[in-house]
């Protein structure tokens, strides 16, 4: 798959691209990621990207033309038709889902903005999606394409250590959209505070029925609302209903 990124600030994506477990994807080219400065693509001596906006206000609106002339030469260069992402306060919270979804996929164009936005003429002749990280305004788009690139790219064959770390994950459907349990190791016992003896006991049935119930408990807890979407979507099995009844 292939990830082109419009961005004012390229450099940026070079720690994501060559640190940590999920570069192995970028290396290998599981995950193509190519990088588009903007200012490339805007013309004249300043290459200025952004103007005032029309009736006034604080702060400056990426302009038209280069976002247009970006998105037009990148389409160019690929073969198949591919999402234009923004994000934006404007779009959906990026969640497991989604990005499962373009784990499969052939990739998209992630735009960044920077400033008060874009000039909605862009938005509506290219943008097909837009995305948030949450009801919190970032300075640009790029740590919004970063959190989605690397979610992305661990999920592919061959990333993380082991195959199945990542079906472990919260939201995973494999735990049912719940948060994961809690975790331990070595120490035994750290400051009196002892791990819990279910999970050194060998019983890998009791052991599984703990870290469900313990699933559960922590997702009622901090994340009710995924609780119900688990029951409205028929997950919750009744043994959990009756587990989760008998919690204080």
């Amino acid at each position: 798959m292939r990830f082109d990124i419009i961005t004012l600030f390229p450099n940026l994506f070079e720690p994501l691209l060559t640190t940590g477990v999920t570069r192995r994807a970028f290396d290998s080219g599981l995950v193509d990621v190519r990088l588009s400065d903007l200012r490339d693509f805007a013309a004249g001596n300043y290459r200025r990207v952004d103007d005032r906006p029309f009736g006034g206000g604080p702060g400056m609106v990426m302009t038209i033309e280069p976002l247009s002339r970006c998105v037009e030469s990148i389409k160019l260069q690929r073969a198949e038709d591919v999402p234009v992402i923004l994000f934006s306060p404007v779009g959906k919270t990026l969640n497991h889902a989604t990005i499962a979804r373009l784990a499969d996929s052939e990739g998209a164009i992630l735009v960044c903005g920077r400033y008060e936005g874009l000039d909605q003429r862009f938005i509506d002749q290219y943008v097909t999606e837009q995305i948030s990280l949450g009801d919190f305004v970032l300075s640009g788009g790029e740590i919004a394409a970063m959190a989605l690139l690397d979610a992305v790219a661990r999920l592919q064959p061959g990333v993380l250590n082991t195959a199945q770390s990542h079906s472990q994950d919260s939201f995973n459907p494999s735990l049912d959209g719940l948060l994961d349990c809690p975790h331990y190791t070595r120490p035994l016992i750290w400051e009196g505070h002892f791990a819990p003896q279910v999970l050194l006991s060998g019983n890998h049935v009791q052991i599984k029925s703990w870290r469900r119930e313990q699933s559960l408990a922590l997702t009622i807890r901090e994340r009710p609302d995924l609780i119900e979407k688990a029951r409205v979507e028929g997950r919750l099995s009744a043994v959990d209903e009756v587990f989760l009844s008998n919690l204080p």
